[in-house]
């Protein structure tokens, strides 16, 4: 996900983060890492837009009691996704507030935020 063009500019607007390669291997399972991040009450941001249709993962998350942020469009490079996730970044707080876990919510290219799945 661009893991340092995204981290780099979260971090600049302030926001504390985790990047999966740092607590997990690569090719950790969806659901174990789902569970941990659960477990330690992580916001989950991915580009992973498949994981509300694997019933495995969507399950291990609901379970997990996630809140999870899908960034929606493809093709994009990893400054625009930082883009994307900083200016998304108060629209996430809002939904946070407004939200009870577990869910998953998508943000679009112009970093709108909206429910897909609770």
């Amino acid at each position: 996900m661009g893991k340092k063009r995204v981290a780099s500019a979260l971090r600049q607007a302030g926001t504390k983060l985790h990047i999966h390669d740092d607590h997990f291997p690569p090719d950790a399972k969806d659901e174990d890492w789902l569970a941990e991040a659960g477990q330690r009450e992580w916001i989950v941001l991915t580009k992973d837009h498949r994981i509300r249709y694997r019933h495995v993962e969507r399950l291990a998350l609901m379970k997990a009691g996630v809140a999870a942020f899908i960034l929606t469009s493809g093709d994009l490079q990893g400054d625009e996704m930082a883009q994307i996730f900083v200016k998304a970044l108060p629209r996430i707080t809002r939904f946070l507030k407004n939200h009870a876990k577990p869910f998953i919510a998508k943000i679009a290219k112009d970093g709108s935020v909206s429910l897909l799945f609770q």
